[in-house]
């Protein structure tokens, strides 16, 4: 049991790492973002439905047809929040838009009393407070104003796409009886169809930049970022707990802050560091249980 805990661990910490470096990847991938969400929504689901064939599993086509307007739903906001995140990495640094991304929970705290009736703890509110400020720090608004349009624009679209993954968190907290896998294929199936007629209305070119260099780019973001990273999350979620969990979720805006510098060469101000620190840590913090630590 305790090698299955971290080998579980393991490959949690691997999920968080693929994620982290979906930033980079769409920095070299010129096709429109309504396109790489589709393709990406489409492969993932394919990969996670050959994964239940292989293993001779089936899924719960009862439970399935019962949600499924809120799977439909939920799916079709992924495949949108996916639109903003990749929009974001295209007006402002990979760093800036994964950081506006971990906002999410934030909103999920101020959503919570009004659409799942939990009660807001004084914690939370001094955390959300805490992660507003950092964000603000994070935007670059006292160094630059209202003057860098792109860069504000980005910051909006990140926040944007947070707000759209927040949307997700509570409708998936309405979902009975559907576990995590079956729930994946779906929405991810939902995300890649119901963009469909956004991307033949809006990106008409969005097949003109590809070629074979493309195409395993694509493909990458498809099977790894998406199908590989969901199966190694989901696979191994079960068996941490929540907490840990929370905490190893951060590893993702880690990864993604130091590629955006190292990788990519874009530059963070002391002031967006100072934010970024106050983001990350309120948010976690927010998550964080303290009595049953001290307990333990």
């Amino acid at each position: 049991m305790k090698n299955e805990t971290h080998k579980s661990k393991l490959f949690l910490i691997l999920s968080m790492i693929i994620f982290g470096t979906i930033g980079i990847f769409r920095k070299y991938i010129p096709i429109p973002s309504g396109a790489l969400a589709m393709f990406r929504g489409i492969i993932g689901a394919i990969f996670l439905l050959a994964i239940i064939f292989i293993s001779h599993k089936k899924l719960n086509l009862k439970a399935i047809k019962e949600n499924l307007i809120l799977l439909i739903i939920s799916g079709a906001l992924i495949g949108f929040n996916w639109i903003l995140l990749f929009e974001a990495y295209n007006y402002t640094s990979v760093a800036t838009a994964t950081l506006c991304y971990y906002m999410a929970p934030v909103f999920v705290i101020f959503a919570s009393p009004i659409f799942l009736k939990e009660n807001l703890t004084l914690k939370q509110l001094i955390c959300s407070v805490f992660a507003i400020l950092g964000m603000v720090l994070v935007s670059g608004i006292f160094e630059v104003g209202l003057n860098n349009i792109s860069e504000f624009w980005g910051v909006i679209l990140g926040l944007g796409a947070a707000a759209l993954y927040a949307s997700v968190i509570i409708i998936n907290k309405k979902l009975t009886n559907v576990n995590s896998f079956e729930r994946t294929i779906i929405q991810l199936a939902a995300a890649g169809i119901t963009i469909i007629p956004y991307t033949a209305l809006f990106e008409e070119n969005s097949t003109t930049e590809l070629n074979i260099n493309v195409v395993l780019l694509i493909l990458f973001v498809g099977l790894i970022h998406t199908g590989i990273a969901y199966a190694l999350y989901f696979g191994s979620i079960k068996n941490v707990k929540a907490q840990t969990a929370a905490i190893y979720s951060y590893i993702d805006p880690i990864v993604a802050t130091i590629l955006s510098v190292v990788v990519l060469n874009e530059k963070m101000s002391l002031l967006a560091v100072t934010g970024a620190v106050i983001v990350l840590g309120a948010t976690l913090i927010s998550e964080i249980d303290f009595k049953k630590v001290r307990s333990k």
